[in-house]
């Protein structure tokens, strides 16, 4: 998918495992009924994953004394049924557990949120409270049923996990319908076509989804396409902003947006728990490492009120993790057609991004719209030009740049491209309008592009 090689050579090490946990992962898939057969808890806190946490509390480790300080200290959180759901299972405190089922019967209509609560709080419940709440989940996953957002199908899943064994039939029609229409016939086919994207917003959802069906079923959605979660972790390192924003209770970093503005915090926070829970969910890949390398600095640890209960729940210090710094500074995915390229590492990097139908710069802290006519933009590894039906460029790339992309032309349009010493070429760009030129490294060529007539290019 990606022509740039993420990892290079830092793959080695981890081939093998990658190999088996493919092999498993392949094994695994099957047409057969997508059932649960674990006990609760259910939702993210399996065992392996709850005695860390537990261990966490009993070390009194930096993440536990925010979470804890923020529960017991009556601080306003905006996601209360997690938070409190997830102290009491932590702690063994009743009356935390106590207010998060208080919660989910109350005013909270957030069937994510109920059914955590639903799971983590068990042996709270009196029968007819479980079987009320139940009730109340299993008419919210029916009112939300024709919602095909990512979140509120990660909602329902969550949902059907929960209820599995204890309402019959909803749960296991919710979860078919998730894993055989929603993501193999519907979701993977528009990704792979470049229909289909995962934005910013979605990625959080998206793994608690992957962790909740692979934790209790023998179904991992990724072997529908490996090649989109292998690069995907990169891709969501490569969208964001170099700068750091100082932001009231801790550092971000701020994920592009087609929507120029002022930084939403709470994306941001959620942004940062998406890249924790990607890194939970495969330990192995070197993607995954260099996600952990990026995640565990100690100023970015999420302390507010929202960030600190998924600080907690997903973060690992104790994961090896790579060096971002030996990414490439080029990611481009021709299916999605997105590109984007960065200076250096640094944050006062200059950034450029092709993506949602939009183009920018980041530069000096700023971001903008980037004009369709530009000026060449040099940055570092990579040259971009800027281009609509016809134009011509002198181009030199230097003994650092491996690449030149002409960008802002008609996505999937045809065009002539001509290069000194080469033969003219047909060429279509890529679904953001993007095309990669080859060009040799150290020797100034012209560039000459026009488009070529729909008809014409038909009939060739």
């Amino acid at each position: 998918m990606c022509p740039y090689d993420t990892i290079g050579p830092m793959m080695g090490k981890w081939a093998m495992a990658a190999v088996l946990t493919a092999c498993a992962g392949a094994a695994a898939q099957t047409d057969e009924p997508v059932a649960v057969a674990t006990e609760h808890p259910r939702l993210f806190l399996r065992p392996q994953r709850l005695r860390l946490l537990k261990r966490e509390r009993e070390r009194s480790s930096m993440r536990w004394q925010q979470f804890a300080a923020l529960v017991t200290g009556g601080a306003p959180l905006p996601e209360r049924g997690l938070a409190m759901a997830l102290y009491y299972r932590i702690s063994g405190d009743e009356a935390a557990g106590k207010q998060a089922v208080g919660f989910a019967f109350g005013a909270g209509s957030d069937l994510r949120q109920m059914a955590i609560v639903y799971d983590w709080c068990q042996d709270l419940l009196a029968d007819e409270e479980k079987k009320a709440l139940a009730t109340k989940m299993t008419q919210a996953m029916t009112a939300t049923a024709s919602d095909n957002r990512v979140a509120a199908v990660r909602s329902r899943a969550l949902a059907a996990v929960a209820l599995y064994d204890e309402v019959p039939q909803a749960p296991q029609k919710e979860l078919e319908r998730i894993v055989r229409v929603w993501w193999e016939k519907d979701t993977v086919p528009a990704l792979k076509s470049g229909r289909g994207t995962i934005g910013r917003e979605d990625a959080y959802p998206l793994f608690e989804l992957l962790h909740a069906i692979r934790d209790n079923t023998i179904i991992d959605l990724r072997e529908s396409f490996r090649q989109w979660f292998k690069d995907y972790p990169i891709e969501h390192l490569m969208t964001y902003y170099p700068a750091v924003y100082e932001g009231p209770d801790t550092s971000y970093y701020i994920g592009a947006s087609a929507k120029i503005g002022g930084p939403d915090l709470t994306v941001a926070a959620l942004s940062r728990a998406g890249d924790l829970a990607m890194v939970a969910y495969d330990v192995n890949s070197a993607e995954s490492q260099v996600l952990q390398g990026w995640a565990m600095h100690d100023k970015f640890v999420l302390k507010g009120p929202l960030g600190a209960p998924y600080e907690f729940l997903w973060a690992n210090p104790y994961l090896p993790g790579l060096s971002y710094y030996h990414v490439p500074l080029i990611y481009h995915n021709p299916e999605s057609g997105k590109l984007f390229v960065r200076s250096s590492w640094d944050a006062d990097a200059t950034w450029f991004g092709v993506f949602d139908g939009t183009m920018q710069v980041f530069e000096d802290g700023k971001v903008r719209t980037a004009a369709p006519q530009a000026e060449p933009l040099s940055l570092t590894q990579a040259q971009v030009l800027f281009g609509k039906a016809a134009q011509k460029w002198k181009v030199k790339l230097g003994e650092e740049e491996d690449a030149a992309f002409v960008v802002g032309l008609t996505p999937h349009g045809a065009y002539e491209v001509e290069i000194d010493d080469q033969e003219m070429l047909e060429l279509t760009a890529d679904a953001g309008g993007i095309l990669q030129l080859l060009i040799a490294k150290g020797k100034e060529v012209g560039v000459r592009l026009r488009a070529v007539a729909a008809s014409a290019s038909a009939a060739q």
